[in-house]
């Protein structure tokens, strides 16, 4: 059979998605599966163990007459569609594709969500739908040993720590200051990484340590997460993957973010360290002090 799965989102949102995939693989074991996704995690994706093809959504238009029929062709022939992005356009992909057996929101869809969705977690939120779609077995641990690079030529110490101080740029509710970064760097009694964006390197400047930010692609910053003792930072796409690795979190949300619903989670479904207030720069350097293991 050929089965499609269908996830777009941010690199936080695709991380919580990992157990879905491996869950959804496990399933359909001798089974083609193709992935609808974004181009920004077509190579990401590409090289895990989840699925045979990949297609990029490029997301057209109702007018795009042209980007519609290529859609159309992507979403053509599959014998069960899983469609973890659940958007508004659920339904219009649902139509395109010839309304074949199909988990989500689409309406009609033969495998619907529940009502209660809006208030789970993603992680339990994904685990409701699969098991509404006939797929029982619990969200566990995936192998994620193929997420890993070659970091030899980063130089990094034995031991570190990571700090994540970017966050959407337009959000700056969302960022913990750089200078409070900084204080905490000078309290671990450990080396410092920090990663980011080639456009958070001025973050990283401000805070002083081991500056890698801009210079790791999805891979190579995976196994710097691997070699780390701690990761400390805000709400974004890396500190999701740090705690997909089972490194010792510490995420800090403003009220920007409902971490009941978005927060990362460690391989088994464990929570990190949580940390919020209404801004990140009201959060109190002691607080996070307070939280170290």
């Amino acid at each position: 059979m050929r089965v499609l799965v269908i996830r777009h989102g941010a690199f936080g949102d695709i991380v919580l998605t990992f157990p879905a995939f491996a869950a959804i693989r496990g399933r359909h074991a001798q089974d083609e599966i193709t992935l609808l996704t974004t181009k920004p995690y077509a190579n990401l994706l590409g090289r895990s163990p989840w699925f045979d093809q990949i297609e990029i959504d490029e997301k057209p238009e109702w007018w795009n007459i042209p980007g519609l029929l290529r859609l159309k062709r992507q979403l053509s022939g599959f014998g069960m569609v899983y469609d973890l992005q659940t958007s508004g356009r659920s339904t219009r992909y649902f139509a395109l594709a010839g309304r074949p057996p199909w988990s989500g929101v689409a309406r009609g869809c033969q495998f619907p969500d529940a009502s209660n969705r809006e208030t789970l977690h993603s992680r339990e939120r994904l685990e409701q739908q699969l098991r509404l779609a006939s797929l029982h077995t619990p969200l566990a641990a995936p192998d994620l040993s193929w997420l890993s690079d070659d970091i030899s030529a980063l130089n990094l110490p034995p031991r570190y720590a990571v700090l994540v101080p970017g966050a959407a740029p337009h959000r700056p509710e969302k960022r913990f200051p750089a200078e409070k970064f900084r204080e905490v760097a000078a309290a671990l009694h450990l080396p410092v990484v920090v990663v980011g964006t080639a456009g958070e390197k001025p973050l990283a400047e401000a805070i002083g340590g081991i500056n890698l930010t801009g210079r790791t692609n999805f891979f190579q910053l995976a196994s710097v997460f691997r070699g780390a003792s701690l990761a400390i930072g805000n709400d974004t796409g890396p500190m999701h993957l740090a705690a997909a690795l089972g490194v010792p979190c510490i995420s800090l949300f403003s009220s920007a973010s409902e971490p009941t619903r978005t927060a990362p989670r460690y391989p088994d479904g464990g929570w990190p360290t949580i940390l919020r207030a209404p801004t990140l720069q009201a959060l109190p350097v002691a607080q996070v002090l307070e939280r170290l293991p």
